[in-house]
């Protein structure tokens, strides 16, 4: 993919792209199938803070790689192999929606 193609890449970001349901009123009904009570002072702003907190973990994907990375990302010609180390990478598990982290190395 080149570098023109990756800024353009955008992914949904808000309620209207993405479904008419509030997160908060899921993680609502998230903590009553597990047999929580929302409503007991510890959970009262649960569904809020929930919401915030994965809003934050998938902004990325309200982004496009030229405002995240801006003038890093360039295209350039060259005979020798290019590699770029240590670049943190926070993301969440498609299977269990659990953050993680870790480093990443490309090399073209």
């Amino acid at each position: 993919m080149t570098a023109t193609a990756l800024r353009e890449i955008r992914f949904p970001q808000n309620d209207a792209e993405i479904g008419s349901v509030p997160m908060e009123a899921l993680v609502r009904r998230q903590l009553e199938v597990l047999g929580e009570d929302p409503d007991r002072d510890g959970l009262l702003k649960t569904p809020e803070r929930v919401a915030r907190s994965l809003s934050w973990l998938t902004q990325g994907y309200g982004m496009t790689a030229a405002e995240v990375m801006g003038d890093a990302l360039f295209e350039e010609t060259h005979e020798s192999m290019v590699m770029v180390r240590d670049i943190e990478v926070y993301s969440m598990c498609e299977h269990h929606m659990l953050p993680f982290f870790g480093k990443a190395y490309i090399a073209r």
